[in-house]
């Protein structure tokens, strides 16, 4: 590797046709760098997520994801990016990847199309008086009519009756940067059978207005749907702007995530 430039790549994630799914930029490097200047390179792409990325010893890897503002415990969109562009742009010979993240050891496996993220599980807690919730965190402001609200980790998920409310929601994202949480989640059953759930994230607190596709979040959302549509392989899509599209199963010790990436551009930064 150039001395004096380390590759990078931006690929659409959770993508099913060009322009849609989330994208993450792929950097590649030597050596692990100062937080400092991860930070300004994640400031610079100014994506939702730049995944960091640098080699152990044959499948495994050490990843760090930083958002414009911050670094993130979890990322699945960046995660299933960095497995793309190992396997499909710089042909690593394996199809299972370990990547070593603050959230312990992930493990992504590259098929042709696709690529598989085994993920840890994050339980829905349910609160069982939504007003008193909506009193202390502000839910309330938010003008939606909840069915039931849950702590998922450093996540909030709100359930609405349809995906109708969930598409049409207009978010005033100066009254979501006040909850005291990572993110906002919304989330309903979907109404055609061509998928189980549908979703939309909200960030602001963490530099993310909406998140296009979020895998993480799905980490939780799996786990509720599961249990209320009584199915452990579910397809998801987020109503996002741009769209995405993954399948997610609930499994004994993991969530599976699985979705399809394409890479929109490549090139080199200055070391």
């Amino acid at each position: 590797m150039d001395n004096q430039s380390l590759p990078y790549f931006v690929v659409d994630a959770f993508s099913h046709k060009p322009f849609s799914g989330n994208p993450a930029a792929v950097c590649i490097l030597d050596e692990p760098k100062p937080d400092e200047w991860l930070q300004k390179i994640a400031a610079q792409f100014n994506l939702s997520e730049t995944a960091f990325l640098w080699h152990q010893k044959d499948n495994q890897w050490q990843l760090r994801w930083f958002t414009p503002s911050c670094e993130v415990k979890l990322c699945g969109h960046a995660t299933l990016a960095s497995a793309h562009v190992l396997s499909h742009e710089l042909k690593f010979p394996y199809q299972e990847f370990l990547f070593s993240t603050l959230s312990g050891t992930l493990v992504a496996i590259a098929n042709a199309n696709t690529v598989t993220l085994n993920f840890p599980k994050i339980q829905p807690k349910l609160f069982s008086n939504i007003y008193l919730y909506n009193d202390d965190v502000g839910i309330q402001q938010l003008n939606l009519d909840i069915v039931a609200a849950y702590q998922a980790g450093e996540d909030v998920i709100v359930e609405l009756a349809t995906e109708d409310e969930v598409l049409n929601y207009s978010p005033e994202m100066e009254k979501l940067a006040k909850i005291e949480t990572r993110g906002v989640m919304i989330t309903a059953p979907a109404k055609n059978d061509e998928r189980d759930f549908v979703s939309r994230f909200f960030a602001p607190r963490a530099g993310i207005d909406e998140d296009p596709v979020t895998g993480s979040a799905h980490c939780s959302l799996a786990i509720l749907w599961s249990k209320k549509l009584g199915k452990q392989m579910l397809r998801a899509e987020q109503l996002s702007q741009r769209r995405g599209f993954l399948e997610v199963g609930v499994h004994q010790e993991y969530v599976s995530l699985m979705g399809k990436s394409s890479t929109f551009s490549k090139g080199t930064l200055r070391n």
